[in-house]
């Protein structure tokens, strides 16, 4: 699978684009819609490049719930997962209990766990909080 429109708002709206290099409240280089990859302290981009890097990176993270996931999923669920693994990296994904009850077919039960992963830093953000509340919501939307 690939993603969606939805999916696509969702990064954008929570990653928002910024076109000169920052460090996002965990700490790490960022540029763009969340690309961290070879970012400098200096970096310029423009909008165009940032599309660029974001559909990059999107073939990266629909890679980590395409291998991981082994179950059935629409293109919302998919989409919400996209998003989440986006945000929080594969191998969040890959050792996470919402993978582990989701991989056993416990759909409801796994989209509780979007709830958890709301932290940066040992940090509680709204943002974040934010966030996993509309994948979550996206994820049970039919």
């Amino acid at each position: 699978m690939i993603t969606g429109e939805n999916g696509l708002h969702l990064i954008k709206t929570y990653e928002g684009l910024r076109l000169k290099a920052y460090k996002c409240p965990a700490g790490v280089l960022t540029i763009g819609y969340g690309h961290t990859s070879g970012v400098k302290h200096g970096d310029v981009i423009t909008e165009e490049q940032a599309e660029t890097m974001l559909k990059n990176d999107l073939k990266i993270y629909e890679n980590y719930v395409n291998n991981y996931v082994n179950v059935p999923l629409t293109q919302n669920q998919f989409d919400a997962l996209v998003s989440f693994t986006y945000n929080l990296g594969g191998g969040t994904l890959k050792e996470s209990s919402l993978l582990k009850r989701l991989n056993e077919g416990k759909y409801d039960d796994a989209s509780y766990w979007f709830d958890r992963y709301v932290y940066a830093g040992r940090k509680k953000l709204q943002g974040l909080v934010n966030r996993r509340a509309k994948e979550k919501e996206l994820f049970l939307k039919k």
